[in-house]
């Protein structure tokens, strides 16, 4: 999971979840790694500053086909999207 370190995790988060997380999430997640860069690219690029919140939480969502990723997020406005997201990651449940 050191691929996440480029997206400014630090090494006690990543020893976090890989503690905390189901090994066959973890195994999807590392089968999976461009598709999980991919989707936490997006969110960077949408400017949401706590994607990696978000990531830790939610990290199963970030397994999603990316058009599918784009397409929960794209049905709302960028900035009202982005600054509800920076202040509580819980909206990700109602997207």
């Amino acid at each position: 999971m050191k691929f996440l370190e480029k997206y400014d995790f630090n090494k006690e988060e990543i020893a976090d979840f890989l503690n905390n997380s189901p090994k066959k999430l973890i195994d999807a997640i590392k089968d999976n790694k461009k598709l999980v860069c991919e989707n936490i690219d997006y969110l960077k690029g949408l400017g949401v500053t706590n994607y990696q919140q978000i990531f830790l939480e939610y990290y199963d969502m970030f397994l999603m086909d990316h058009s599918n990723f784009v397409e929960v997020f794209s049905k709302y406005e960028p900035e009202d999207l982005i600054e509800k997201l920076n202040k509580n990651i819980r909206i990700v449940e109602y997207l």
